[in-house]
């Protein structure tokens, strides 16, 4: 009675699909074309001139059904009722895949972005929520004696096998020093292969040992079920006359992604070529901490023409219809049954990826990766298995070596190892746990061959950490500010050009290889001028004079350089002739004695005329009218001729004595001006004078 139950669910449900490939390989930052699987943005900036991939595969299963050890499953004596642990619930798994990668290959499209075109060959089959217990009661260990109840509910199955042909743009989106960014977008034409699923809704089946009374009055078993089975696929497969054709199936689907990463060191990648522009090594990863965020897997394969059967179950059958069952048109005459043809739409299994990767140090790194299914369990609906996997590698160019330990939703943890040398990558996500663990319930396994065309190490001739190619001069070291190039000494005063601020002209070290200059123009360079932008007098130090009381007469010269006077006077504030002074004068002047009628001085005049000097050189600038003067005795016109010639007399002695002829003028007023009555011979002789006085 059991095989019924089984033909119509278990057969079509013992394999189902998750979509993780290449575990360990696709964290290698040289895994190449490779990289668009996880995200396309990865092969922007890559350690890649192009990267070829020849043939890889990868293969995939785990269910949280049953575990069994390896050497059980391998030994010829394996049975499965008491080899296999079952771990049932009303909520089992199972999954698995198969994943080809043909001729695909990427390169680069100038210095930011990446192009590649890849293929890919994919089946994938996704079960989901199968009551386990329900499964185990329908065991053909089971007396058929025995009621038994199977209470399976809504479960979902669905395969889909599809090509693949991918084209793959990324770009740099950002380059900010320690800051750097990158996306990337994967377009795919999708042709279908061939798919089918099975859906069962409310399904239960109550099997009644005794639930029929034959005619010989004995009794049978029946079978009561209720509920739906739905059962779609591509093409007739049930026929016995079916003949594969490819499909009228196709679609398309698309990946996303970005990577962001942190550079701190970003300096010690850049080179300066002899253009100006800068550049980042290729051939170096650069990054410290490194962030990826993707979707993939967006889209659907539509079926044309498909074939849909409903059958609706609800009906109660006896032991000898059960046995009658040869085909699906047997069933087809026991339950209520609708075939009707529709397109079908196989749905991608829809997953986003978060990857954290740390370089450690040099070659060593610490990779954590997320993969999270966006699809919920439905009817022809293709589903991810919810995926942590932390992966530490060492990692080169021509070889990488990896250990993921993963924690899968369904099989739980598992460890594996990995390689990458030269051409040939191969690994396995659990193949340490399964030779080691006493039972597994998933294993995987990939390998391929490519042809990598890495990057180069830049050619450094001189050693200065700038390539050849970008190095203005390739065989003397030199810093990146001067193209690679040394720096030269072109005006030879031993100042290099990089610090010299005159490199055509020679100068001293302490003017920064600026020969001196005399900037005010007044024939001191700089260097020994006080005042470099005011001119002024050597004996100075190139300064001007000062004049502190401003009255134009530089302090040096100025005799009163705090006081305002005059140059005549050496600076210093004329004196001036006071009351006193001018009746000290007249006095002294009153006291000079001629010859009696001519104008000769007698001898002693001299004194009076000297102090007289002394008097007038206390007043410099200031001068004076020698005035002569005569009585009234004799002629008018002799009187004043002769007070004329008196005047003279004295201004020549003065002149002599020192006194600037300038400041003296001689008049003669005759008897003219008398200062007393010339009737009596005392008035007379107050009139015969010579006065000095200070000239208006």
């Amino acid at each position: 009675m059991k095989r019924v139950v089984v033909a119509i669910i278990f057969v079509m449900v013992t394999l189902t699909a998750k979509a993780q490939s290449y575990v360990g390989f696709l964290t290698d930052n040289y895994s190449g074309v490779h990289g668009v699987i996880a995200n396309p943005a990865n092969i922007a900036d890559s350690r890649f001139k192009t990267d070829i991939n020849l043939i890889g595969a990868s293969g995939f299963f785990a269910n949280d059904y049953v575990g069994v050890g390896f050497s059980e499953l391998t030994g010829s004596d394996f049975e499965f009722d008491t080899d296999a642990n079952l771990y049932l619930t009303d909520n089992n798994n199972f999954s698995g895949n198969i994943d080809i990668m043909g001729p695909s290959f990427m390169f680069n499209v100038g210095k930011t972005s990446s192009m590649a075109i890849y293929t890919r060959a994919r089946t994938i089959l996704t079960g989901n929520e199968f009551n386990g217990e329900s499964i185990d009661d329908l065991d053909d260990s089971i007396d058929e004696s025995q009621d038994f109840m199977v209470n399976e509910g809504d479960f979902y199955m669905s395969g889909n096998s599809w090509a693949e042909i991918g084209l793959t743009y990324a770009q740099v989106l950002m380059n900010n020093e320690q800051h750097f960014l990158k996306g990337g977008l994967s377009l795919k034409y999708l042709q279908g292969f061939g798919n089918a699923y099975v859906t069962g809704k409310n399904v239960t089946i109550d099997y009644d040992a005794d639930g029929a009374t034959l005619p010989d009055s004995s009794t049978s078993g029946t079978l009561e079920s209720t509920g739906d089975l739905y059962y779609g696929r591509s093409g007739d497969y049930d026929d016995d006359d079916y003949d594969y054709e490819v499909p009228d199936a196709n679609g398309f689907g698309f990946d996303l992604g970005v990577v962001y990463e942190w550079r701190p060191d970003y300096g010690k990648y850049v080179v300066k070529g002899t253009d100006g522009k800068t550049s980042v090594m290729k051939n170096k990863n650069k990054y410290k901490l490194k962030l990826g965020l993707s979707l993939t897997d967006i889209g659907a394969v539509k079926y044309k023409g498909g074939l849909i059967d409903n059958y609706n179950i609800n009906n109660t059958i006896t032991q000898e219809d059960y046995d009658n069952i040869e085909d699906s048109e047997d069933l087809q005459n026991l339950y209520t049954f609708v075939q009707s043809n529709a397109d079908i739409n196989a749905k991608l299994p829809t997953a986003l990826h978060l990857n954290v990767d740390w370089n450690i140090k040099n070659h060593f790194y610490l990779n954590l990766n997320t993969d999270l299914t966006l699809r919920s369990s439905g009817e022809n609906t293709m589903r991810t298995v919810n995926l942590v996997s932390l992966t530490p590698r060492f990692e080169s160019k021509w070889f990488s070596f990896y250990v993921p330990i993963s924690g899968y939703q369904y099989s739980g943890l598992q460890i594996g190892a990995g390689l990458r040398a030269g051409p040939l990558y191969l690994g396995s996500g659990s193949i340490i746990s399964t030779f080691t663990r006493s039972e597994i319930k998933g294993a995987d396994v990939y390998a391929g061959l490519k042809i990598p065309v890495y990057y180069g190490q830049p050619k450094d001739s001189d050693g200065d950490g700038i390539p050849n190619k970008e190095d203005g001069c390739p065989k003397k070291a030199g810093p990146i500010e001067n193209n690679g190039c040394p720096w030269g000494d072109t005006d030879g005063d031993s100042v290099l050009d990089n610090e010299d601020q005159c490199p055509d002209e020679a100068g001293p070290v302490e003017n920064n290889g600026c020969p001196w200059v005399d900037t005010d123009g007044d024939t001191l360079l700089d260097n020994e001028d006080q005042c470099v932008d005011v001119a002024g007098p050597v004996e100075n130090n190139g300064c001007p004079w000062p004049d502190s009381d401003g009255d134009s007469v530089f302090d040096k010269d100025d005799d009163c350089p705090n006081e305002i006077g005059t140059v005549a006077n050496n600076g210093c504030p004329e004196p001036v002739v006071t009351e006193e002074v001018q009746k000290s004068l007249n006095a002294y002047a009153k006291t000079i004695l001629f010859t009696t009628g001519k104008s000769t001085l007698k001898d002693e005049s001299t004194p009076v005329l000297v102090d007289i000097i002394s008097i007038l050189n206390e007043y410099p600038n200031a001068k004076f009218t020698v005035e002569g003067h005569t009585d009234s005795i004799g002629s008018v016109v002799t009187n004043q001729k002769l007070s004329e010639q008196r005047a003279q007399a004295v201004l020549q002695f003065l002149v002599k004595g020192g006194i600037s002829p300038s400041r003296l003028t001689a008049i003669g007023y005759g008897e003219s001006k008398p200062i007393a009555t010339n009737m009596y011979k005392d008035g007379r002789q107050k009139n015969r004078r010579v006065e000095i006085n200070l000239a208006q």
